[in-house]
């Protein structure tokens, strides 16, 4: 699978969360702080995760900044996107399934790189619901 990761530094977090996607085989596409002569800046970040996965070029999403808000708010801005800044794997599982969550969004203050590859894990091997009734909600809000 194609996988997007932005963070706006480097560190621990999202080295991790890199080599963790290579080890399962995973192609990842680096954007911001991790992909060298690209926009850092946090919204940037967000925005082009955001596309990349909106854009179908990638089938999922991580994006990393210091609280995990300011990327999860920039990403949530591209049509189609939507963002779930999770510090568990239990909300990253739920968001996945309840949601169909698209784009990952992790706090390097806050998560240790231990607890990102548990989301990590949660996060890819979740799926959306078929539940008719969480269907329609997640409808309500695709491509807006």
């Amino acid at each position: 699978m194609r996988i997007a990761l932005g963070s706006d530094e480097r560190g621990e977090l999202p080295a991790t969360l890199e080599r963790a996607l290579e080890n399962a085989g995973h192609t990842v596409m680096l954007f911001g702080a991790l992909a060298p002569g690209d926009d850092d800046a946090w919204p940037s970040v967000g925005q082009s995760v955001g596309e990349a996965v909106a854009s179908g070029r990638c089938a999922t999403g991580i994006v990393c900044c210091w609280t995990g808000t300011g990327v999860s708010i920039a990403a949530n801005k591209v049509r189609g996107v939507r963002a779930a800044l999770c510090g568990d794997a239990a909300t990253a599982s739920g968001a996945r399934t309840w949601n169909d969550a698209n784009v990952l969004a992790l706090s390097m203050r806050a998560t240790t790189p231990t607890v990102g590859e548990e989301i990590l894990n949660a996060w890819l091997s979740g799926a959306p619901t078929a539940d008719d009734r969480y269907r329609g909600m997640i409808e309500t809000l695709r491509d807006k």
